[in-house]
């Protein structure tokens, strides 16, 4: 077995196991409820339904999904369990939006311009700054040039936990210290890697309640200033979220999409709940591709998003 095709194996693994919750739920629930049946009916679609979602796959997302496989199931009446679980596969995959060529997702990937900026935003406590030093991590790993900007200034540990994350990935980091301005930061992230010939950036910011309105008015500001030094800038807004909290998740997703327009989602701490129908209903309701997901503790274990994988994982027998 070559290199490449040991890494595609651990991923795959990782992944499996990261859902290894949500699949044993989901699928003992479709087990049950297809047992003995020969033909997927009214009733068996019905049954679908509700698992979808009290998995937490979301109302408006189940119902399109049912909506799929109805049209589906018409043309062949005499669908049986197996061909339901395929069609239920493959209607998932080809609803999850899939990366933009404009903002790649794979580390290694060339950006269309230089430096490329990330916005990352998010609220307290979801694995913000954690999954920022991990995504610098594998960049720097893949050959980038990558720097940090600690733009996250009213919570000290954040500037803190940061300045760890660079020192762990060996990438530089712009910081003011604490209560700081947020813009200026940002403004000198984005400043200092057009100076350096910095491949990409990635800026942290505050993760106040997403209800507080002076946040989002300041999220909007550092979205402006950073325009103001690189065209385009941020050429990506990255919103990340704990999958663990279920549907609370989905209404902070909504919360930031009024306020800034979320380019990606991160998902972490996927391997630590059953609640992995989220991953679904997110990225379909907001229309935005999951671009990471979290499937363990370990710097590798934050993974490019393969919705064919994830979805094949989630819903294997």
């Amino acid at each position: 077995m070559g290199f490449l095709e040991k890494i595609g194996l651990k991923k795959k693994e990782k992944v499996e196991k990261g859902v290894e919750k949500s699949r044993s739920g989901i699928m003992k629930k479709i087990g049950k409820a297809i047992a003995g049946k020969d033909t997927v009916d009214a009733a068996v679609l019905d049954e679908l339904e509700e698992i979808l979602i009290t998995s937490d796959v979301g109302v408006s997302t189940t119902i399109e999904i049912i909506d799929r496989i109805e049209a589906r199931v018409a043309e062949d009446k005499y669908l049986n369990s197996d061909e339901l679980q395929r069609i239920l596969r493959e209607e998932i995959i080809a609803l999850l939006k899939d990366h933009s060529p404009d903002k790649p997702a794979e580390f290694d990937a060339d950006f269309p311009q230089k430096p490329h900026i990330v916005m990352v935003v998010g609220v307290n406590g979801v694995g913000k700054t954690t999954s920022i030093g991990k995504l610098a991590h594998l960049y720097k790993k893949a050959g980038k040039n990558v720097m940090l900007g600690a733009a996250d200034t009213f919570r000290a540990a954040a500037v803190d936990q940061l300045k760890i994350w660079s020192e762990r990935a060996g990438v530089p980091i712009i910081q003011q210290g604490q209560n700081a301005d947020p813009a200026a930061v940002a403004y000198d992230t984005v400043e200092s890697a057009k100076a350096k010939d910095a491949d990409i950036a990635l800026v942290d910011t505050a993760g106040r309640l997403h209800n507080k309105k002076s946040l989002m008015n300041e999220l909007a500001k550092i979205k402006r200033v950073m325009g103001k030094v690189v065209d385009g800038a941020p050429h990506e807004v990255l919103l990340v979220l704990d999958a663990s909290t279920g549907q609370n998740a989905m209404q902070q997703a909504k919360a930031f999409t009024d306020f800034v327009d979320i380019t990606g989602l991160v998902l972490t701490k996927l391997d630590g709940t059953a609640k992995g129908g989220i991953v679904i209903g997110i990225s379909s309701e907001l229309d935005v591709p999951v671009k990471y997901i979290g499937v363990g503790e370990e710097i590798e274990d934050l993974q490019v998003f393969d919705r064919e994988l994830f979805v094949n994982s989630m819903f294997k027998d």
